[in-house]
């Protein structure tokens, strides 16, 4: 218990600041005090405010030791958790990282002999600087030192020129669109439940993606994508009369890196330039697919394939007219090659 008194000038001090200052962490640390200035209990204003009694008792501690100035400082976060001491052992500790805030908890209880709540815990791994990330994958075959040097060497050299309006860069890739249910997560009060269609029938679209207009060229069946609809593919970039060079970034996929392809190329004057194997992070075109994908199939339920090929279809041609300004930030010319150490 600790042992306050208050004179009315300090009351009315920090009722005016419950009030008037601006940041209502500070409201919550005056009320705190005031209310202790009314000689209730700390429990009961923890129980008024609804804070841990620990909370209460730091915003009384720092008056007592700093006046309403110290209530003020808003990089003022009480007094320092046990745990900080152990903040590089724990670093090098998690680095294995923890799949849940308990698993975090058991570790650092582990290494330390100190246990804290789920909430505890997890404040600390913020102010460590840790924070719930989704893990990505790494194609195990990647060759990362390939992908940097293509990056650097091959594809930003391309773009550059294309963005001085000196060159046309398309990405190529195709996607196949499967008759199912796409999953995905929505705000709701109940689990939802989509309908699965039955049945497997595919919609292949072979698209050409410009990389500075965004501009969409496809190539589309129901069957399966083979060298001839990359022929196709091609002649429909050359049918565009750009007036430019023309660069094609594509994958090693069979259909795509066959001599049929790259004869045909060779007449029409494009250029082809192949991946490494493995490397979908540096096609442009693999963010377009994740954005159709999300913008008309998960969580959606189409009872027949024309319903199905026609919202697809819908979709690339939106993200060209009214849904454009979606796409600029999803496709910038940034590409990520990954440190092999990243990878677990």
């Amino acid at each position: 218990m600790l042992d306050m008194t208050f004179t009315e000038a300090e009351r009315e001090a920090l009722h005016y600041e419950r009030f008037y200052h601006p940041h209502p962490r500070v409201q919550q640390r005056m009320e705190a005090v005031l209310l202790k200035s009314h000689g209730l209990s700390q429990s009961m204003i923890a129980r008024i405010l609804r804070v841990k009694e620990g909370t209460v008792r730091a915003y009384l501690r720092g008056y007592q030791e700093g006046g309403m100035e110290r209530l003020k400082d808003l990089n003022w976060h009480g007094s320092a958790s046990p745990l900080a001491v152990y903040g590089d052992t724990l670093k090098i500790f998690l680095q294995h990282p923890p799949a849940t805030v308990a698993e975090a908890g058991a570790k650092i209880t582990e290494l330390t002999g100190i246990e804290r709540k789920p909430t505890q815990v997890r404040a600390f791994l913020k102010r460590l600087g840790m924070k719930p990330r989704k893990v990505a994958a790494i194609p195990a075959r990647a060759d990362l030192q390939a992908q940097q040097e293509f990056k650097e060497r091959v594809l930003e050299p391309k773009l550059e020129a294309a963005k001085a309006g000196q060159r046309a860069v398309f990405f190529v890739d195709a996607s196949h669109f499967v008759l199912a249910a796409f999953l995905g997560v929505v705000w709701c009060f109940a689990r939802l439940f989509v309908k699965a269609p039955s049945g497997r029938q595919r919609f292949n679209v072979l698209g050409a993606l410009n990389a500075v207009s965004h501009e969409m060229v496809t190539v589309t069946n129901d069957t399966y994508s083979t060298a001839v609809e990359v022929c196709q593919l091609l002649d429909k970039l050359a049918a565009l009369n750009l007036g430019l060079p023309i660069s094609v970034i594509l994958d090693n996929a069979r259909y795509q890196h066959c001599a049929l392809v790259e004869e045909h190329a060779r007449r029409l004057g494009i250029e082809l330039l192949f991946l490494p194997g493995y490397s979908p992070n540096l096609n442009l075109i693999e963010r377009f697919w994740r954005y159709v994908k999300k913008d008309c199939l998960y969580s959606k339920y189409y009872p027949n394939f024309a319903g199905f090929k026609a919202a697809i279809i819908r979709s690339i041609a939106d993200a060209q007219g009214k849904n454009k300004a979606k796409l600029t930030s999803l496709l910038t010319l940034r590409f990520q090659v990954l440190d092999a150490s990243a990878a677990a």
